[in-house]
């Protein structure tokens, strides 16, 4: 994405996501015949390491943002080969500026610069919860379908289940395209969390209350209609919740800067990986305590419906390049603003001017300037 323009972004990582779910379809025909399995496990992986290796180049907004110019002006040359561009007209005035900054030392950034800011940890905690309930819940929603009980389980197909589960993974990127293509990044997340915890809380309370009423000898209500119940809230929630999972490790890329995106993406899979690791920490306690661990995650629902709100939108906004520019992403309300009506957040030009210092020529200069959605200048 760092290669992307602003409108082109979400569609080239929803490109990656159905290769994956590709993938994903593939596999259990390799897994048909066992002498496939050891064939596929020693080539398919070099497959895309060389093809990667001998395409993709290092991203030149990273080198830039870290400021390895040396890199960059060898990078930029090999550009221009390709493509056939004159040097001196298509790239007029570039290659004089990095040769002036050649010999500056590169500045690379930890991760661990993050601490020290005031908004940008928190939107990387809030991404990284919300993958950590995502993909930890799916589970939950996948064993109340196939049911944690093996006479429970919706068929007796192992390819049956597994496709089941693959299709529904795959109709969720596909409804995410124009969903986050219409409400934007944070208005589908919050969109599929609230999905996420109306079907955990209707499984929860609702199958529980039928229950009940179905052991009564004058209900009229069976454990079959239980099933189907519970059947219909645990495909939604697969559905929704793959859905936060993936969207949350899309949203860490945009609103992380560049010169910590790795990093920043790496906190949050690593809390989606620890997300998945609860499946088989259930499997080895032989589901005991399944139904704590379905309450835990749909308590985290409920949190993360809020937090979600904290979070700025990145929708068509140039991807911050270094700290100070990710701290400039601000939060802002899912609704525009009416005509006339004082917005409730300052921008950053408002906020170096509201101590009241300033003569008033001055306040008036600093609201004038050009700002966008973040609150951070256009280009």
């Amino acid at each position: 994405i760092e290669l992307c323009p602003p409108g082109h972004r979400f569609m080239i990582t929803m490109v990656a996501s159905f290769i994956e779910m590709a993938g994903q379809f593939l596999m259990p025909g390799l897994a048909a015949n066992s002498c496939q399995i050891v064939a596929a496990q020693l080539i398919f992986p070099l497959i895309p390491v060389l093809w990667f290796w001998a395409v993709t180049v290092e991203s030149l907004r990273w080198l830039m943002a870290t400021q390895q110019f040396e890199a960059s002006k060898e990078l930029i040359l090999q550009f221009t080969h390709k493509n056939r561009m004159n040097t001196e007209s298509d790239i007029k005035g570039v290659m004089p500026e990095l040769e002036k900054e050649i010999a500056r030392r590169p500045k690379k950034v930890c991760i661990v610069k993050v601490v020290g800011t005031r908004n940008l940890w928190k939107n990387i905690v809030v991404l990284c919860v919300n993958s950590l309930t995502g993909y930890g819940i799916h589970h939950c929603f996948a064993k109340s379908m196939m049911g944690h009980e093996a006479k429970m389980a919706i068929t007796h197909n192992f390819y049956a289940d597994y496709y089941t589960m693959a299709g529904i993974a795959l109709a969720s990127c596909l409804a995410m395209c124009p969903v986050v293509g219409f409400l934007g990044r944070r208005g589908g997340l919050l969109l599929f969390m609230i999905l996420t915890a109306l079907a955990s809380l209707l499984q929860l309370g609702l199958l529980n209350l039928i229950g009940k009423y179905s052991q009564l000898p004058d209900s009229g209500m069976s454990d079959s209609i239980k099933d189907k119940f519970s059947t219909a809230f645990s495909i939604v929630g697969m559905f929704s919740s793959h859905a936060v999972g993936s969207l949350s490790v899309f949203f860490c890329a945009e609103i992380t800067p560049t010169v910590i995106r790795g990093g920043g993406l790496g906190l949050v899979l690593a809390s989606a990986g620890f997300g998945r690791l609860t499946a088989p920490i259930m499997e080895l306690h032989n589901q005991k305590g399944y139904f704590l661990h379905h309450v835990i995650f749909a308590c985290c629902t409920l949190i993360c419906i809020i937090c979600i709100l904290l979070l700025p939108e990145s929708k068509n906004q140039n991807l911050p390049e270094n700290i100070p520019d990710g701290e400039h992403y601000t939060r802002q309300p899912l609704l525009p603003h009416k005509k006339g009506e004082q917005p409730l957040l300052l921008t950053n030009s408002e906020l170096k001017d509201y101590s009241g210092l300033h003569d008033s020529s001055a306040v008036s200069d600093g609201i004038s300037e050009n700002t966008t959605a973040n609150g951070m200048k256009s280009m």
